[in-house]
């Protein structure tokens, strides 16, 4: 399922990582979301870039939330990250 550029969080299973799998959907419209759900926890992925924003987690979860919450449950991730204020963005760069 994980290809050689993929990128995205792997979430400890729960209201979280669910709502995470659907934001990344809504805030990546025009990728493939690939969710891997492995019981304990969830790999939810895609090619090159990956953007969640607050807001759209928000929606998901019908509550309010804030980015640095993600970090409690994200285990692990693929690529590099990049941290902002109302977004987090999952990335791949080539090393030279």
């Amino acid at each position: 399922m994980s290809g050689f550029n993929s990128v995205g969080p792997v979430m400890r299973s729960g209201e979280l990582a669910f709502a995470v799998a659907e934001a990344a959907a809504e805030d990546n419209p025009d990728k493939e979301i690939r969710v891997e759900d492995k019981r304990a926890y969830l790999r939810i992925e895609t090619d090159n870039e990956m953007i969640l924003r607050r807001e759209t987690i928000e929606r998901a979860l019908g509550r309010p939330f804030a980015m640095n919450d993600l970090e409690v449950d994200l285990s692990s991730f693929a690529g590099q990250i990049e941290t902002l204020p109302d977004a987090i963005r999952f990335y791949f760069t080539k090393k030279v």
